[in-house]
């Protein structure tokens, strides 16, 4: 396919350097000094490209021209590529964006048979020049410049000056690229992609304007942000047996197979993502994320290691602020997973929730499934030392509880925190109250910030004396029982 590599262009220069002419090109040039009229699309302004976008800023360019408000970042989106390849548009996808958009980019790949390459050249950029005159400029792709292994790149031409036989280009990678010029037997050196030895591949993108049709804004990030956020995450991934799955609001990185890398990031990542928002949460994360799913535990320590500078504390898996990833030994089971979801969500829609009840929803969904198309938690593994805490008579009390600071619950936890929290949650989930007892707590989080007057308003007749509550609770909680 054409443009088959990356672009890494930003920040050179066009040299040019000395190589071999098609037959007849040095004679095909001195005609046309008076062969092409001088012509020049003028007030186009000039767009960077970001990364490998380098046809998506083109096309961005001549969107702004004709008054639309259309960035290299639409262009992509508009083109409907995975985000999850780290990378911009191809030929055939670059046309598949401009014409979902509005424009006629017409034949787009022609073909000359090399041994008459020269007249074979100049029809097609005699077609170029005549849309020129029309005021359609084109979009090409060219070889970046002349050394040997030069990436395939896309500028925009948008005239030519006969006196000096040079075409006139925007050149995206470079930071003041408008209005280049470049003598035209090297134009004509740089365009065909020699894919054949004896048959070249020339690309043109017309941009005639039909009826321009923007795509909509994307709701929350969009696939160019994922795009542009894997091609910076594929400089740390290790270069062998790791995949991506781009699985919104996450990026998923696993060194296990990548259909199995797949089937974790729609089966637990979105489904957990999916049924989170329809019970709980309204916003994404403001920030993309990445979830490392390392195979096994030799895996995870070795590359947590390698990758972050890390050692883990624990065998599941962990959440890196600095980092922003979530990090998983994914051999143990996906329950940590869902748990470390449940965080940034919390962060992105209740800001100010204190650490009980942020473990304690993220600690009712490491063991949890799905019930009449709603994410339930299920006992698990915290059940024990609940127990025990509460026949050792160590428990605090929830209006205790849900007092402590930061420090209080995780310094000074045994485990008995995470418990006591995680089986309230799972208490108000059994006689559905959960969902009502989030949403009245984010309401009224001002004046009731540790959220125990929401509780005891909550549980109505149950709440109205706590002493005799906590204790037909843990009577229930004893009750319990995980397998």
């Amino acid at each position: 396919m054409t443009r088959s590599r990356f672009c890494a262009c930003i920040g050179l220069g066009l040299c040019i350097l000395a190589c071999d002419e098609p037959a007849g090109a040095a004679a095909a040039g001195r005609e046309a000094r008076t062969a092409y009229q001088a012509v020049l699309i003028e007030d186009v302004e000039h767009v960077q490209q970001k990364p490998d976008f380098c046809g998506e800023a083109c096309a961005e360019m001549w969107l702004r021209k004709l008054g639309q408000e259309v960035d290299q970042d639409a262009v992509f989106e508009a083109s409907g590529l995975d985000p999850s390849l780290g990378r911009g548009l191809y030929t055939a996808e670059l046309k598949r964006a401009l014409e979902a958009i509005g424009f006629e980019p017409g034949e787009v790949w022609y073909h000359v048979d090399a041994g008459r390459a020269a007249e074979g050249l100049e029809a097609i950029f005699a077609e170029l020049h005549a849309d020129l005159l029309s005021g359609v400029p084109s979009i090409v792709c060219t070889h970046y410049d002349l050394g040997a292994g030069a990436s395939e790149h896309f500028r925009l031409v948008l005239g030519y000056e006969p006196e000096y036989d040079q075409v006139v280009y925007h050149e995206p990678a470079w930071k003041d690229g408008g209005y280049q010029r470049v003598d035209r037997r090297k134009f004509m050196k740089l365009w065909p992609l020699k894919y054949a030895p004896d048959r070249w591949t020339v690309v043109r993108l017309r941009l005639k304007a039909g009826t321009i049709r923007p795509p909509p804004p994307p709701q929350g990030h969009s696939r160019a942000d994922y795009a542009q956020h894997v091609m910076k995450l594929a400089k740390r991934i290790p270069s062998r047996g790791f995949s991506v799955v781009v699985q919104p609001p996450f990026v998923v990185v696993g060194d296990e197979r990548p259909a199995r890398v797949r089937q974790r990031a729609r089966k637990t990542v979105k489904w957990a993502v999916d049924l989170l928002k329809k019970d709980f949460f309204d916003k994404d994360p403001p920030e993309i994320l990445d979830i490392w799913l390392f195979r096994d535990e030799e895996s995870y320590r070795k590359h947590t290691w390698e990758i972050f500078g890390d050692k883990p504390s624990t065998p599941y898996g962990y959440f890196a602020a600095r980092q922003k990833a979530l990090i998983m030994n994914i051999e143990t089971g996906g329950g940590t997973l869902v748990h470390e979801i449940v965080h940034p969500f919390v962060g992105a829609n209740f800001p100010n929730c204190p650490s009980w009840f942020n473990e304690g929803m993220g600690s009712l969904y490491e063991q949890c499934g799905e019930r009449d198309g709603k994410i339930v938690g299920f006992t698990n593994w915290r059940l024990a030392g609940l127990k025990q805490a509460i026949q050792d008579g160590r428990l605090p009390s929830f209006e205790a509880l849900t007092s402590t600071s930061d420090d209080d619950f995780y310094l000074r936890d045994s485990g008995d925190n995470y418990a006591q929290a995680r089986y309230l949650c799972y208490y108000l989930q059994q006689k559905g109250l959960l969902r009502e007892y989030y949403h009245a707590f984010l309401k009224h989080q001002a004046e009731d910030p540790t959220g125990y007057k929401t509780l005891r308003r909550i549980l109505g007749e149950e709440g109205e004396d706590m002493d005799a509550f906590q204790k037909k609770w843990e009577a229930w909680a004893l009750d319990l029982h995980f397998p």
